[in-house]
């Protein structure tokens, strides 16, 4: 298989420009003869339906949610990076190109990422128009604020709740369009499996959740917005109703997935307190503006804390090491989230964590609040602080929060072409359900960037070429392909409930996150890559033969849904840890021990590994194979991160 990017030709700013020039156009009264289905309705999956249904195609939606509001982009808390240059402190697109592509560790595909930061201006005002209520100075103008890995301040943001904010946008231009008639809602349905017809995508089956219902549903192109698959390690920031099964089972289609071994592991989490939690919780990376990272500068005093001995407040300035300002002077507490979160286990791994597991360090404010006093620190990020305290029973103006490192993003996922295309001809994926824009670690800011980039401004043009170059027919679902799809889903479904085993689906679960977290989490090697995979391999066995899923299909089973994406998560883990395995460098999120500057630091090895790992799949058990797509940088110099 030949991975052919689509990448135009032509310099880098006229790329993007010259591509929508290029590609061919559907009439305005062609439009309404095209069906298009959209899975997902988060920011990319709804921008995306609300802007073809604008266009004028027919388009169906489909959320697991009981609305699309309920989609995990709501969660996203700090903002979204635009290249305006309001601040007039020298930002550019081109800047925020480079910024991008050198916080990912230069593993990203220089066009894709340089037409993110172009289009980026593009959807602040789109927002705006919308009435997204962004943060604004004293004059009135939108105001930004800095995140990790820029030394500029690019970030828009609605104080902590820009996700829900920007969502709450693309949801009314969502229903603008249901009203109209040109978007079906369809929520609470999962897909469950892809339709094929002659080699491209043409459907998919789903399963109503509440009643159980398998059905088909016909289009002449299927866009997969599903978000990613963080939850493979059970605790992370994700909804738990976040889930792969879409894109997985697209990948058992032909789908190729592109590296699945580049996860997000977020600096500043409420660390985990106990067996009991079902999930973790994200503190905004904006708090790094204000506050301070810092552990006890001693292995003892880090002790005495953790015993109860002394209080923080007993721990002098010149006892405490602000360890990121110290290694990072350029950049201080604003490095990017994997070289933060390298550091906070650092610290911690030489016993000088606090919190009294000792898998935690400091987030301290006191010098913010004296400087600029409370009420502004409020008004920055209030409802954060308030959502703390109610996490924790402390009062984080007064005392410093504790953070830890968390499982958040995912960089790797359907691999696709320039115009969001996978290797399945009419399959396109969007948002974080791709790979395209990250590399190896996304910057903060940057996740609600792609999505709305994707839905608003860059699949409506490529669909378009797509579509414009197939006939308008449609294939009825008694068509043999989407009876054959069906049966399989129904025969999965009731292998699943007639299991009857001993283990709950949580259990398998869980245990598949702490391998996933002890042997593919912040940091791999290769024994310990080698024993996950047997690991994981002995846990698929024993889940099909010892699961309990109670209840039958044909009623609202949460526990078959469930046990239908823990299953997805078990060979997806596999695969993840082949990844890793086979990509013998560090860089960004992905840190192998065997591949480390003295100052343990990643070191990539660009002459092995400047490419994009794109898995096939070549049946359950057996071992993928591995396609490469050669990444190659004319605009940006290929050189070792350095953020000090």
């Amino acid at each position: 298989m030949i991975l052919d990017s689509k990448i135009p030709e032509g310099p880098i700013a006229d790329k993007w420009d010259k591509h929508k020039f290029d590609v061919k156009l559907v009439n305005p009264a062609n439009k309404r003869k095209y069906d298009i289905i959209v899975v997902g309705t988060g920011l990319a999956g709804a921008s995306a339906a609300a802007t073809f249904g604008e266009l004028g195609y027919n388009v169906k939606a489909f959320c697991f949610q009981d609305s699309p509001r309920r989609a995990h982009s709501i969660a996203a808390q700090g903002g979204i990076n635009a290249a305006k240059n309001y601040q007039n402190d020298g930002d550019s697109v081109f800047r925020l190109f480079y910024d991008t592509v050198k916080g990912g560790d230069y593993r990203s595909r220089e066009a894709n990422v340089y037409r993110l930061a172009q289009v980026s201006v593009n959807i602040i005002d789109q927002c705006v128009a919308q009435g997204v209520p962004f943060a604004r100075d004293y004059g009135g103008l939108l105001a930004n604020r800095s995140f990790g890995g820029a030394q500029v301040s690019r970030t828009f943001y609605a104080r902590g709740q820009t996700g829900q904010q920007l969502l709450l946008g693309a949801y009314s231009a969502l229903n603008r369009q249901i009203a109209y008639g040109k978007v079906k809602m369809f929520p609470r349905t999962e897909m469950l499996d892809l339709v094929m017809v002659d080699g491209k995508a043409r459907g998919i089956v789903v399963r109503n959740l509440i009643t159980g219902a398998i059905e088909s549903h016909s289009a002449h192109a299927v866009v997969l917005a599903t978000g990613g698959y963080g939850n493979v390690f059970f605790l992370s920031t994700n909804a738990m109703g976040s889930n792969a099964t879409a894109a997985w089972r697209a990948y058992k289609k032909g789908a190729l997935f592109a590296n699945p071994c580049f996860t997000q592991i977020h600096p500043t989490c409420i660390p985990v307190s106990g067996t009991y939690q079902s999930k973790l919780t994200l503190m905004s990376e904006s708090l790094r503006n204000d506050g301070r990272v810092w552990v006890p500068k001693t292995v003892e005093m880090a002790q005495r804390l953790r015993k109860g001995e002394i209080r923080v407040a007993d721990i002098a300035e010149a006892d405490r090491d602000y360890y990121l300002e110290r290694k990072y002077p350029a950049f201080g507490n604003l490095v990017p989230r994997d070289v933060a979160s390298r550091n906070a286990k650092q610290v911690c791994d030489e016993g000088r964590g606090v919190g009294s597991s000792g898998l935690a360090v400091y987030l301290d404010f006191a010098d913010a609040i004296k400087r600029e006093g409370q009420p502004a620190i409020a008004a920055k990020y209030g409802n954060l602080f308030e959502m703390y305290a109610k996490i924790t029973d402390e009062n984080p103006y007064e005392i410093p929060m504790r953070i830890y490192p968390a499982v958040h993003y995912t960089m790797g996922g359907l691999w696709v072409d320039y115009n969001l295309m996978t290797t399945i001809p009419g399959l396109y994926a969007a948002g974080e359900c791709n790979f395209s824009d990250h590399g190896a670690n996304r910057l903060g800011a940057s996740a609600l960037m792609q999505g709305l980039a994707d839905g608003y401004f860059v699949l409506p043009y490529t669909i378009g070429d797509y579509l414009a170059k197939q006939p308008n027919d449609k294939i009825p679902t008694s068509h043999p392909a989407f009876v054959e799809a069906e049966q399989a889903v129904i025969a999965k479904n009731n292998l699943l409930l007639s299991i009857n085993g001993t283990r709950t689906v949580d259990d398998f679960h869980k245990e598949l996150g702490l391998i996933m977290w002890e042997h593919c989490g912040m940091a791999r090697n290769a024994e310990g890559l080698k024993f996950a995979k047997q690991q994981i391999r002995k846990l698929r066995d024993e889940f099909w033969r010892d699961v309990k899923v109670t209840g039958v299909n044909e009623e609202l089973n949460q526990t078959l849904e469930r046990a239908n994406r823990v299953a997805d998560f078990i060979e997806l883990g596999e695969l993840m840890v082949d990844d890793a395995l086979n990509r013998n460098e560090s860089c960004g999120g992905h840190f192998r021990e065997e591949s480390q500057t003295p100052e343990n630091e990643a070191l990539r090895d660009d002459e092995n590994y400047a490419y994009v790992a794109a898995w096939e799949f070549t049946g359950v058990g057996n071992e993928p194979v591995l396609h490469k797509e050669a990444l190659e940088f004319e605009n940006v110099k290929l050189t070792q991160r350095s953020y000090k």
